[in-house]
């Protein structure tokens, strides 16, 4: 787990570093206040915790949890001061209902579904 999350980690800097270094095209796109844009378009092939689309909800606790938690902290979502802890209470809650806002086109209420999953692993 720890080289995985070194691996992230050195990704996650060297695509940032590169995102700094095309300019300010990036900045024209701004995010809404209550987050920042994200510094790494998300892990396409998901965090390893989970690689279905089972329905997630407030109340769940395991690994597709922390699948859920680990993509949103990939596009820049805070899920609470836990971190990727495995239970979706009201911080996973409210920034699974921030990212669905955000992202556009998806229902707002806060359950991860096929469509949301879609969209955290795009």
């Amino acid at each position: 787990m720890l080289n995985r999350r070194k691996l992230f980690s050195t990704v996650a800097a060297t695509v940032l570093a590169a995102g700094l270094s095309v300019g300010a095209a990036g900045a024209a796109t701004a995010a809404p206040a209550s987050h920042a844009q994200p510094s790494v378009s998300a892990v396409a092939t998901g965090c390893g915790y989970y690689s279905g689309n089972a329905l997630t909800v407030k109340g769940n606790t395991g690994n597709r949890v922390k699948e859920v938690q680990c993509l949103l902290l990939s596009w820049g979502f805070s899920v609470g001061p836990d971190g990727v802890d495995g239970d979706f209470g009201t911080n996973t809650y409210n920034a699974v209902r921030s990212f669905q806002s955000w992202y556009g086109g998806l229902a707002v209420d806060g359950q991860v579904g096929v469509n949301t999953w879609r969209a955290l692993r795009s």
